[in-house]
């Protein structure tokens, strides 16, 4: 059994003929529900990836810069209806944990290998597929999960007014555990985010972390069970959107429960201040204690040189390597953590070196870093659809140089990789969420 993407088979070119692109353009001028509706009406199988606009920079750790992976997603689809949906930052297994806590599963990653079925865009599909395949997960709990997973993608991209879009036309993501109609999915979650609308300003954001402020009134109003839910999660570090996958229950439905204490100033809403994702400090794909390897792959001795310097200096095991033929047997000698590779290279791009290593199991989960003079839409997504994992714009500097690593490798060769917290605390409360989800307090 093998999971691919569309369009893999060949080298990616996003050029309408070569790779089959059905429909591209930018959300000011279509919405998402409208695209959905074309795609459903053609019946198109392919995949659509939306990248939000993001208004200058983005600040991480004080240094100005450029992510591609800033606001980004993915839907695959079958005949015009959904196989399979995730956020570019999902890619990182923490969403697939947070379900998998409802199953008592969420360490069970920690003893398979990454799967031998994979996508470029779609590695969280390939590990829930290895769940199933070793027996983890019933089927049935793998099409509930990924029900939930392209629940929560449409809402955060029906919300959407600003922003690019390509849909591709090609072979449908495979293996297939279910297919979702479009139509009653897109009714039901627009009604929802119109409910959702009536709590602002007090609930902006699933994004928002609860935490108790007064719990001698909180235990006072709320019902027995509903406060042990909240007083187990409300820690200020998981999100209502990941409590909600804790509970198997569904976000709308935990905002009506909080919103009258939330408005009392009982329970307060925070945004987590560090921009790591919560629930836990470290991904399945195991790091090593070892010092970082970074190999860097640029035709132009100039960079290659300044990269050397900088890592070098912050105690990384760096090589960098200036002829990009060579640079493929390199790597595999190499194996590295990290690579940063030059987009416009003679006789071997960085596309297609790119596109190379992703073809194989030991590089699959590899930060892969670009390296290019451009910036724009189109270059973005062409290095996304060879499986990318971000994107730096020259001239960079150290200041981003090093926020790229500490985003993908942790603070620094000094610092151990983080394990993540323990958990197993919903066991007293999961019952008695499916019990009160249909009953929701009185305002106090």
């Amino acid at each position: 059994m093998r999971l691919v993407s569309a369009g893999r088979a060949k080298k990616q070119n996003l050029v309408k003929d070569s790779i089959g692109i059905c429909m591209q353009g930018q959300l000011s001028e279509i919405d998402i529900r409208s695209i959905l509706q074309l795609i459903e009406l053609g019946q198109r199988t392919g995949e659509l990836f939306v990248e939000a606009y993001v208004s200058g920079p983005v600040s991480v750790s004080d240094c100005s810069l450029r992510l591609l992976s800033s606001q980004s997603w993915f839907v695959f689809f079958l005949n015009g209806k959904i196989i399979y949906a995730a956020a570019d930052k999902d890619s990182n297994l923490f969403r697939l944990r947070d379900y998998m806590r409802y199953y008592k599963k969420d360490d069970v990653g920690d003893l398979i290998e990454a799967p031998s079925i994979s996508s470029i865009n779609a590695p969280e599909y390939g590990y829930l597929w290895a769940m199933l395949e070793n027996h983890y997960l019933t089927p049935a709990q793998g099409r509930t999960i990924i029900g939930n997973m392209v629940h929560e993608t449409l809402f955060d991209l029906l919300s959407l007014h600003q922003g690019s879009f390509i849909f591709e036309v090609g072979p449908a993501l495979a293996p297939q555990l279910t297919t979702l109609e479009i139509r009653s999915l897109v009714t039901k979650i627009m009604h929802q985010m119109q409910e959702w609308m009536q709590f602002n300003p007090h609930i902006q954001s699933p994004n928002q972390c609860p935490v108790i402020t007064n719990h001698t009134q909180l235990s006072s109003k709320m019902s027995k069970n509903n406060y042990k839910i909240i007083r187990t999660w409300a820690d200020g570090k998981s999100s209502m959107r990941q409590i909600a996958r804790y509970l198997n229950g569904d976000v709308l439905t935990l905002a009506k429960v909080l919103y009258p204490y939330v408005k009392a100033g009982w329970v307060q809403l925070v945004y987590p201040s560090d921009g790591e994702p919560t629930g836990g400090k470290a991904e399945w794909p195991h790091q090593s204690a070892r010092i970082p390897r970074i190999v860097c792959i640029d035709d132009g001795l100039a960079i290659c040189k300044a990269v050397e310097d900088i890592l070098q200096q912050q105690g990384y095991d760096v090589a960098t390597i200036s002829d990009p033929i060579k640079a493929l047997s390199l790597v595999f000698q190499l194996k590295p953590d990290l690579i940063l590779c030059d987009i416009a290279m003679p006789e071997l791009d960085g596309y297609e070196i790119c596109a190379m290593l992703r073809r194989s199991t030991l590089f699959r989960q590899t930060p892969i870093v670009m390296l290019t003079g451009l910036d724009g839409f189109i270059d973005r997504v062409k290095a996304r659809m060879v499986g990318a994992t971000d994107y730096l714009t020259k001239p960079f500097g150290a200041g981003e140089l090093l926020t790229i690593l500490e985003i993908y490798l942790g603070s620094g060769p000094t610092e151990a990789p983080k394990l993540s917290a323990s958990v197993g605390q919903s066991d007293a409360v999961e019952s008695s969420w499916k019990r009160e989800i249909g009953s929701i307090e009185a305002a106090p």
